[in-house]
């Protein structure tokens, strides 16, 4: 269903509004973001706290 053009806005119902869903790219980033957080964490703690 193509948008209605209203005023010049486009005019969507609020369910077309939240289509967006998150794609593998935004489940990657979140993967190696947290990854990297453990890693640079991991190496804070062998630097200062092994005894």
């Amino acid at each position: 269903m193509a948008p209605t053009r209203e005023n010049h806005q486009i005019i969507e119902t609020p369910t077309e509004a939240r289509q967006g869903e998150p794609g593998p790219s935004v489940a990657a980033l979140l993967a190696i973001s947290t990854g990297l957080a453990i890693l640079i964490l991991a190496v804070i703690w062998f630097v200062f706290f092994r005894t």
